[in-house]
């Protein structure tokens, strides 16, 4: 019996089918996983006229959902639902607020010379996070605008994830040296 033929295809083929399998959307997810679950506080910080008000929050962040799109790029939006516990002290009144959002991350797929697939990732900025916030009484909602709530939680919500995309494990996910490691895989 003779060996059967491949069906051969071009370079160019062959590296958008690689590009297409080494940059999944489970791939990121499993990279991007590390945010997850993730739970930070903030403050307390001055908000408001004066800053006289005082805001401090405890944010987590839950399972990210991912949404890939191949074009003349491999690109992808990774959404990252957040629930914020936070408090609005002005020192003779406190009042709680309960808040769920989103993270939008944009991440775009590129290859760079010697032989590199780089995962580039615009941080985050406060547009890039959107914010419900439910307050239990009329006052509380005054207080949330007067305070400027809202802007505070997204500054800090695209900081803390603008830092967390910067760290060493992250970094080395999104920068894969794919010369290396063939060259690691055929060493006998």
């Amino acid at each position: 019996m003779e060996p059967e033929q491949p069906s051969y295809i071009s370079y160019e083929e062959f590296g958008r089918r690689f590009l297409e399998y080494a940059v999944s959307e489970q791939r990121i997810a499993d990279a991007f996983g590390q945010l997850t679950g993730a739970a930070f506080d903030f403050g307390p910080i001055g908000v408001g006229p004066g800053r006289l008000a005082k805001v401090t929050a405890q944010v987590e962040l839950a399972q990210p959902r991912i949404l890939r799109f191949v074009d003349a790029f491999i690109s992808f939006e990774l959404t990252i639902p957040l629930h914020v516990d936070l408090v609005l002290d002005l020192a003779v009144d406190r009042s709680r607020f309960r808040v769920d959002g989103t993270v939008h991350l944009h991440l775009t797929a590129r290859t760079a010379d010697p032989l590199r697939v780089v995962i580039d990732i615009a941080e985050p900025r406060p547009g890039d996070v959107r914010v419900n916030v439910a307050s239990s009484s009329k006052r509380g909602e005054l207080l949330r605008v007067l305070a400027s709530v809202d802007h505070e939680i997204r500054r800090f919500v695209a900081r803390y994830v603008a830092q967390e995309i910067r760290k060493p494990e992250i970094a080395a996910v999104r920068n894969i040296d794919v010369a290396t490691r063939l060259d690691a895989a055929w060493k006998l």
